[in-house]
């Protein structure tokens, strides 16, 4: 193995036992989520996370890492280690935060800093592959780079509406909360219609805040774990503003089987 395949080799194992913890911190984190959007985001990329592993494995054995002792031995122990790393990071997330909501909201700004790392890592190892003719390697890169990127910019659409349910939660009846001064800046310096878009939201009668910047499959997703009054509150919200035929038909579809 020459030093370009060991350098390759050394990035897959530092990816690979990333990979394997990140399993670890996304089954910790579904496990205090609700149901709705984000968890089923997180559903996904669990199984995601698992495949890039295991992809990444494969690779590994083509290049030869399973094959010599020296270099399994190194990837077994950074698996670990990560893993490891994982673990003992679990309690911190059971303890942050004065409320449920605000855990998960925290766990997400986790989760998009995790992801930006995991991009980082596969651009390296694309540009380092690209760079010495393994295009194998540097097309696995690629495709895991694409995925990592997807579910970042998912998590950053889910983070104003985990901020919206701590609002609800623990912010909305403290007297020096007042959303029409907020409205009011948002106008005056920003005028950033998703906020405001927001801020409307919590005063309107959506089923529940953020409701509006769903797309019907996402709506779908939440009505399949929802309860009678949930599908009542989508049928009914539906009707008087949207009229999504998939969605009014997924809402009476829950009803019936009540």
């Amino acid at each position: 193995m020459n030093a370009s395949q060991k350098k390759i080799v050394q990035y897959l194992g530092e990816a690979q036992a990333s990979e394997h913890a990140l399993v670890r911190v996304l089954q910790s984190q579904i496990a205090m989520t609700p149901r709705g959007t984000y968890r089923t985001a997180l559903e996904q990329h669990l199984g995601q996370t698992r495949d890039h592993a295991a992809r990444v494995g494969e690779r590994l054995c083509e290049l030869g890492h399973g094959g010599n002792p020296l270099t399994a031995a190194v990837g077994t122990v950074q698996s670990v280690v990560g893993q490891a790393l994982a673990l003992g990071k679990t309690p911190l997330h059971l303890l942050r935060g004065s409320g449920g909501e605000e855990k998960v909201l925290k766990n997400a700004k986790d989760a998009y800093a995790s992801e930006a790392l995991e991009i980082a890592t596969y651009t390296a190892i694309e540009r380092l592959a690209g760079a010495v003719g393994d295009e194998q390697t540097a097309k696995l890169a690629a495709s895991v780079r694409a995925d990592e990127e997807q579910m970042l910019q998912r998590v950053l659409r889910e983070i104003p509406k985990l901020a919206d349910a701590v609002v609800r939660a623990e912010v909305k009846g403290d007297p020096s909360f007042d959303l029409a001064k907020i409205d009011s800046y948002e106008r005056k310096n920003q005028n950033r219609t998703t906020i405001l878009g927001r801020i409307t939201s919590l005063r309107g009668d959506e089923p529940w805040a953020g409701y509006d910047e769903l797309t019907a499959g996402e709506v779908q997703a939440v009505l399949s774990e929802a309860d009678d009054e949930r599908a009542r509150q989508v049928r009914s919200y539906e009707r008087s503003h949207k009229n999504r035929a998939s969605v009014l038909k997924a809402a009476e579809r829950e009803l019936a089987n009540a």
